[in-house]
């Protein structure tokens, strides 16, 4: 019996599916979704895609939150997802600062290989979404295909061209709930039929 490949969806959190805080997203009261991205990912899920999340959490690198908030604001995710119907898989994080030198620290690609090999896939042309070019940087290094939310740091993009140090290919939507829309109709529209030698 064939399976049908893993389709996975690996989504940035602060500034892509919750609220970006200018100081850190420290506490479950401080996680507060962007408006439709809880629907949007339940749609993916419905349509097929499982999802997951990779995320820099340095704050707890420096001290200013414990790994028991990280899990609590994680919790309330999950608790607020599956309200409507939607679940992340799993999420990957790094907790190390930008002067660490961390391979697994977005823009690095370690947080990706480790997707990668928990799930036993290649990633490539796997979509992955951020509001920062450091989180589509990572996910490309593994032949993700790139997409930036003009949310929370992606907002300074609204309007304007993409700089060129963006991937090559860069597909740029309003924010979660549009890019689960382009993906679902993308995976949805019929296969050319195969040409008759």
């Amino acid at each position: 019996m064939n399976r049908d490949p893993l389709r996975l969806v690996i989504l940035d959190r602060d500034g892509t599916i919750n609220e970006e805080n200018p100081a850190f997203v420290d506490s479950p009261d401080a996680w507060r979704p962007l408006p439709g991205a809880l629907d949007a990912i339940a749609r993916l899920n419905h349509a097929g895609w499982h999802v997951v999340v990779a995320s820099n959490q340095s704050g707890l690198g420096r001290g200013l939150y414990e790994t028991s908030a990280l899990n609590a604001i994680q919790a309330k995710m999950h608790k607020l997802l599956a309200a409507v119907g939607g679940r992340v898989d799993a999420v990957f994080y790094c907790p190390h600062g930008r002067d660490e030198g961390c391979h697994c620290r977005k823009p690095e690609p370690g947080l990706f290989e480790q997707i990668a090999e928990r799930f036993g896939i290649e990633l490539q042309g796997m979509p992955t979404v951020g509001d920062r070019l450091e989180d589509l940087q990572a996910g490309v290094a593994l032949g993700c295909e790139p997409h930036l939310v003009l949310t929370g740091q992606g907002a300074n993009f609204r309007g304007v061209p993409l700089p060129a140090e963006f991937p090559p290919g860069t597909r740029v939507h309003d924010d979660l709930a549009a890019f689960a829309t382009y993906l679902i109709e993308k995976s949805t529209l019929p296969r050319p039929a195969a040409v008759q030698g």
